[in-house]
């Protein structure tokens, strides 16, 4: 490599860190926003969890299709909901997702509803994608994925729903998640069992056989939401590292281009005061 083409390297590899430094401080405010308002959702999604552990011990399964435990099917069929991203560079994000569901799933008995274009690699994994939800704007179609999936579950013999979605856990850590959906069994937390030395009559008014039906959909539809929000942040934050690790990595390589330049403008001074003696030695001699 010469002193040009060292350079140029420097100067095209400069470039490129300013792109990912760029692309990291912008994933850095998503990611604050999309980390918000999924640490927002949680205590909503919990109080409703609660809500319905405490009104399913007063309903039987025959009030609502969404609590019946479908036993006799010839075949148990399983539809998954996988909400991966749009885009790349994001690390591990998708990859780790799709090894995650790899190891999770049987592909010969599971049908899939995607969400995120990345997400059509399972079709290489033998995964059957009956329907594809990838807009730039995942919570638009909130309605229409629960719609489907609903539908689907109460006339197509699946035995049960579930969600495929990387969980924030924090900036430096995600963690891809399968929960179950549909059915939906909620079990009332240990600690609150021991917490309630005597059991308490709740008032409920309509009557909880009135209400629970569309208290369950409700709360499937605001699972299906949560898993966009919570996969959305775990994306910002996988890019905003990866762009971190890009723009460290640019600035190591541009400081060994920079001290080879260095070493080969040095080798050509030498080199031209060689042949600057080397012409005078001769002129001496004659």
């Amino acid at each position: 490599m010469n002193l040009r083409q060292t350079r140029k390297k420097i100067k095209s590899v400069t470039n490129v860190k300013k792109i990912t430094n760029a692309m990291e401080m912008i994933s850095a405010i998503k990611m604050k926003k999309a980390q918000a308002e999924a640490l927002e959702g949680r205590p909503y999604d919990e109080e409703i969890k609660k809500i319905i552990s405490k009104i399913m011990p007063k309903v039987e399964s025959k009030f609502s299709p969404l609590l019946v435990e479908k036993e006799n099917l010839p075949v148990k069929k399983r539809l998954a909901l996988v909400v991966a991203s749009n885009k790349g560079l994001c690390g591990g994000f998708n990859i780790n997702l799709f090894r995650f569901i790899n190891q999770n799933t049987d592909f010969a008995n599971t049908d899939f509803i995607i969400t995120g274009k990345k997400a059509v690699y399972l079709s290489r994994l033998g995964a059957n994608i009956i329907a594809d939800f990838s807009a730039n704007n995942p919570m638009s179609n909130v309605s229409a994925i629960f719609n489907m999936a609903l539908e689907k579950y109460l006339n197509e013999g699946y035995f049960e729903i579930v969600l495929f979605y990387n969980k924030f856990i924090s900036v430096l850590k995600t963690e891809p998640t399968m929960t179950r959906i549909l059915p939906v069994k909620i079990e009332v937390p240990q600690a609150e069992v021991k917490d309630s030395k005597e059991p308490k009559d709740y008032l409920i008014e309509p009557a909880p056989e009135e209400i629970v039906d569309s208290l369950l959909r409700s709360y499937v539809q605001e699972a299906i939401k949560n898993s966009i929000i919570e996969s959305e942040a775990s994306e910002h934050s996988s890019r905003m590292i990866s762009m971190k690790n890009a723009t460290d990595n640019a600035t190591h390589v541009i400081y060994n281009l920079t001290m080879l330049r260095n070493k080969i403008r040095q080798e050509n001074i030498t080199n031209e005061l060689l042949d600057m003696v080397s012409a005078k030695a001769s002129v001496d001699v004659n």
